[in-house]
C-alpha cells in the first residue's frame, strides 16, 4: 500500500529566517491512519502541517530540500488547488473559514467551485450535514453559531469534497471541555465511517486522547523527537523534556513513585490496568496533606440577585449571586454561550443589569461610570491584539495613566515599577511587535496593573498557549495575587487551570449559577460537570480505580502537592528574561 503522506530527509527554511524551521524530517503516514502531532510553540509542528496542505510553499515561501509526497504526488506539481482536493484543513479560528451567508451555502462552496449541478449538490450537503450533526442549522448564518457548531460546519465544508486527508489545527483551543470531547468523538466517527487519514495538531494531549489515535508524533526544535504509539510514549520522559503536559493521572501515578509500564495500556484512564499501582497510590494519598484553608477576609466583589437580558423576556442571566473575598483567585466556568463574558461586562459597567446589584467593597457600583469602575476593576481580554493600541511597550503601559492626566514623572516611575513586576523591564524601549504572544499577554496585563486595580478579570488567560507559556503566565498571575493582594477572577475553559491555580469555581449553565465550590468538588461531581459542559478530571477516575473513598480529597491533595513541588524547584523567570533581553 502506498503511503498517504511521506517526508524523506525533508528540511524547510522560511525565506526571512537564518535557520531551518524543519530539519531532516522522515515521516510516513499510511491511508486511514489517525496521527496526533504535538510539540511546544515554535517547534515546527504547524510548519509541518502547512507543508501537507500546501500553505508552504504556496503562501509562505522558503527553501525545501529532500522529498515530500501527498497522496503519492509531489505538492509542487499539484498546486494549492490540486492539493485542496486531497487535503481538507479545519483551522483553529473557524471564523476565518466562512464564506457563505448561510450554513448550507458555506458547506456547498467547494461543490459550487467544481460546477456540481444543484440536484447532486443538495443531497451531498444534506449527507455531510447529517454526519456532523448540523442539519438543523442549514438555514442559520455562521456568525450566529457557537464555537462547537462553527467547528462542525467547518468540518462539513472540507468533507463535502471527499478529501483523503483531514487536518485539524488545534481543534480544542476555543471549545468548552464537553464540546471538545464531542469534537474528538466526531473526528473519530468520521475516520471510522470514511476511512479518512486524520492529522490532529493539539497542545492539550490528554483531551486529544479522549479517543484512540494510532500514533503520536512529537516535534521539538524542528526535528521529530518521537514517533510511536501513545502507550509507548506515555512511559517515557519525552513529553516532560519537550515541555508538553502529560495526562494528570499519569503525573499522579508518578508522584506515588511508580514506573508506568506500556503493557498496562496507559493511553486511557478508563481502560488502564491499575493493579500494580493501587497500593502505592493509596500510600501516597495517606501520607500527603491537603492545602491549608485561607482565613476569611472582607468582601471584594459581591453580586446579588443579578438578572440581565438583551431582549425583554429572554433572560441571559438569572438570579446570579456570589461573594468574592479580597485576595481570592476564582475561576468562572461553564459552556460556550452560558453568559460568562456577559457577567464580566456587567461587572465592568459596559451593560446595566435588568435587576440586582453589584457591590465593590460593600458599596453598590450602579452610580459609578465605566471610567470610575476601570480604576478599581481591570479587564484583560482574551487576545492581547484586542487591547494593545500603541506601537511601543512603554507607551502602551502608560496609556491609562496618560489619559487620566498623571504627571510625566509619576507615569515613568509607575510604568517602570510595573514592567519590573511583569518581568518586562528590559524590554521597556522595545516595540510591541517584537514580542511573543505570551509576552504581549503580559503587556496587556501590565497596562491594567499600572492602574493599581483592586480586582482583575481575565478572559481565557491561557487560550492557545503551550504548557511552558501557560505556566509562565499563570505563575506570574499567582505571584501578583500573593504579593500585591489583587483579587483575580478568571473566565476559563481550561480545567487544569481551574484546578491548579484557583481556590474556588463559580459555575454557570444556561444563565443560572449551579455551583460555587472548590474546583476539586466541582470536577468530581458528575451532575454539575454534565450540566455545565465541564469534564470530570481523570484524577477522580484514578482515585476511584485505586479504591480511595474520597476522590475530591485525593484531587485536593494532588493539587497541593503540585504547588509545593513547583515552589521548591522554581527558577527565577525574571532573571532569565533579563538575561535574554540584555543578550
Amino acid at each position: 500500500m502506498e503511503p498517504m503522506i511521506e517526508f524523506k530527509d525533508f528540511s524547510f527554511k522560511y525565506r526571512a529566517q537564518k535557520e531551518p524551521t524543519l530539519r531532516d524530517i522522515n515521516l510516513t503516514i499510511m491511508p486511514g491512519e489517525k496521527v496526533l502531532i504535538v510539540g511546544p510553540s515554535g517547534s515546527g509542528k504547524s510548519t509541518l502541517a502547512h507543508c501537507v496542505n500546501g500553505l508552504v510553499p504556496f503562501s509562505y515561501a522558503g527553501e525545501m530540500t529532500g522529498t515530500l509526497r501527498v497522496g503519492g504526488k509531489n505538492p509542487a506539481d499539484l498546486g494549492l488547488f490540486g492539493l485542496s482536493k486531497i487535503v481538507g484543513t479545519v483551522l483553529q479560528d473557524t471564523d476565518g473559514q466562512f464564506i457563505g451567508l448561510t450554513v448550507a451555502e458555506d458547506i456547498a462552496f467547494a461543490l459550487e467551485n467544481d460546477n456540481v449541478p444543484q440536484e447532486e449538490m443538495i443531497p451531498k450537503v444534506d449527507e455531510v450535514a447529517e454526519l456532523v450533526d448540523v442539519k438543523k442549522l442549514l438555514g442559520n448564518a455562521p456568525r450566529e453559531l457557537s464555537g462547537g457548531q462553527k467547528q462542525r460546519v467547518s468540518m462539513a465544508g472540507v468533507m463535502v469534497d471527499d478529501v483523503d486527508i483531514l487536518l485539524f489545527d488545534e481543534p480544542l483551543a476555543n471549545l468548552d471541555p464537553a464540546t471538545g470531547k464531542r469534537a474528538i468523538d466526531l473526528i473519530d466517527q468520521i475516520q471510522k465511517k470514511k476511512k479518512t487519514t486524520i492529522l490532529i495538531i493539539e497542545h492539550r494531549l490528554e483531551d486529544a486522547l479522549y479517543r484512540d489515535v494510532d500514533r503520536i508524533v512529537v516535534v521539538g526544535e524542528g526535528r521529530i523527537v518521537a514517533d510511536t504509539t501513545p502507550d509507548e510514549l506515555l512511559v517515557t520522559d519525552v513529553l516532560e523534556k519537550q515541555g508538553i503536559r502529560e495526562p494528570l493521572y499519569i503525573t499522579a501515578i508518578k508522584h506515588a513513585g511508580c514506573r508506568i509500564q506500556a503493557q498496562d495500556k496507559p493511553m486511557h484512564m478508563e481502560t488502564m490496568d491499575l493493579e500494580s499501582y493501587r497500593d502505592k497510590v493509596r500510600a501516597w494519598f495517606d501520607k500527603t496533606e491537603g492545602k491549608e484553608k485561607r482565613p476569611d477576609s472582607a468582601s471584594a466583589l459581591k453580586v446579588e440577585d443579578l438578572y440581565f437580558s438583551y431582549v425583554e423576556g429572554k433572560p441571559i442571566l438569572q438570579h446570579i449571586h456570589f461573594d468574592i473575598k479580597k485576595g481570592e483567585m476564582v475561576s468562572i466556568v461553564g459552556k460556550n454561550g452560558a453568559g460568562k463574558s456577559t457577567l464580566s461586562n456587567l461587572i465592568c459597567g459596559f451593560y446595566k443589569p435588568t435587576r440586582g446589584t453589584i457591590c465593590l467593597n460593600g458599596r453598590d457600583m450602579a452610580p459609578l461610570s465605566i471610567k470610575e469602575r476601570g480604576e478599581k476593576i481591570g479587564l484583560v481580554m482574551q487576545s492581547p491584539n484586542q487591547m494593545i493600541s500603541k506601537p511601543m511597550i512603554f507607551d502602551e503601559v502608560a496609556l491609562g495613566l496618560a489619559v487620566r492626566g498623571t504627571s510625566e514623572d509619576e507615569i515613568k516611575e509607575r510604568v517602570h515599577q510595573t514592567l519590573k513586576t511583569c518581568g518586562l523591564y528590559p524590554f521597556r524601549n522595545w516595540p510591541v511587535s517584537a514580542l511573543s504572544f505570551g509576552q504581549k499577554k503580559r503587556v496587556s496585563i501590565a497596562s491594567i496593573l499600572v492602574m493599581n486595580p483592586e480586582v482583575m478579570i481575565l478572559d481565557e488567560p491561557t487560550a492557545g498557549q503551550d504548557y511552558r507559556h501557560y505556566t509562565e503566565i499563570m505563575d506570574f498571575l499567582k505571584e501578583i495575587n500573593e504579593t500585591l493582594g489583587i483579587t483575580i477572577i478568571m473566565i476559563t475553559h481550561d480545567m487544569h487551570l481551574m484546578l491548579e491555580y484557583t481556590d474556588r469555581a463559580i459555575v454557570i449553565a444556561d444563565g443560572h449559577l449551579i455551583a460555587d465550590d472548590t474546583p476539586a468538588k466541582v470536577l468530581t461531581n458528575e451532575v454539575i460537570a454534565d450540566k455545565a459542559y465541564l469534564k470530570k478530571t481523570s484524577l477522580y477516575d484514578l482515585a476511584v480505580g485505586c479504591g480511595i473513598g474520597n476522590p475530591s480529597e485525593f484531587v485536593e491533595r494532588f493539587i497541593a502537592y503540585e504547588r509545593e513541588q513547583k515552589k521548591a524547584g522554581k527558577p527565577d523567570k525574571r532573571e532569565e528574561e533579563e538575561m535574554r533581553a540584555d543578550g
